[in-house]
């Protein structure tokens, strides 16, 4: 379980195919803090940690993870957000984030606002996802709040902390990001299907 509060952006150090899975070798702040068998969201997707060296740490992602994710994307180089699970002693600053993508979103707006940025996303609606307005969304990991919802897009915007402190820089128009919708709206979303 996390919060969608990023804690540190990492930087992919090795990128190793295994028939069809990928391990992902990730230097980071944290890194060196990890254990084996944490886990830990790499763009929102809840990874297991399965080896930790001095300043990196290595998470494998399966064939099911890449099809339904941006992780397959990912190069020696880039950029990952990062958060470690949550504590239950501590605060929920973010919203319930399960680490589970739903799916990706391509970005088909970035305008910069004097002093905040304005994303818009869009995605396929016939997965049965949704957004509401002032409702919550994570992206790449991240806990934003909704502000213009379409019934296969949504906007978002950015503080000056979250575009410094997350690979959000790095999304243009026309790149993938993970979306995990709110598992609150999850459920609603269902229920009102089986009505």
């Amino acid at each position: 379980m996390f919060t969608g509060i990023i804690e540190t952006t990492g930087s992919i150090t090795e990128i190793r195919e295994e028939g069809t899975n990928i391990h992902f070798t990730v230097s980071s702040p944290i890194s060196s803090e990890l254990k084996i068998d944490q886990s830990v969201a790499h763009n929102g997707v809840c990874l297991t940690v399965v080896a930790v060296a001095a300043e990196t740490h290595t998470v494998t992602a399966i064939h099911e993870t890449l099809q339904k994710t941006n992780l397959g994307s990912l190069r020696v180089g880039g950029a990952v957000n990062l958060e470690r699970c949550m504590q239950m002693n501590g605060r929920l600053d973010g919203h319930i984030v399960q680490g589970h993508v739903d799916q990706t979103a391509v970005c088909i707006k970035k305008a910069e606002l004097e002093g905040s940025w304005e994303y818009r996303f869009k995605y396929d609606s016939a997965q049965g996802n949704v957004t509401v307005e002032k409702g919550s969304v994570c992206v790449n990991g991240i806990s934003l709040t909704v502000v213009n919802s379409a019934s296969d897009e949504f906007s978002v915007f950015i503080i000056p902390y979250t575009y410094a402190y997350t690979n959000l820089h790095e999304v243009e128009e026309g790149d993938t990001v993970n979306i995990e919708f709110d598992i609150i709206g999850k459920y609603v979303a269902r229920l009102i299907n089986k009505s």
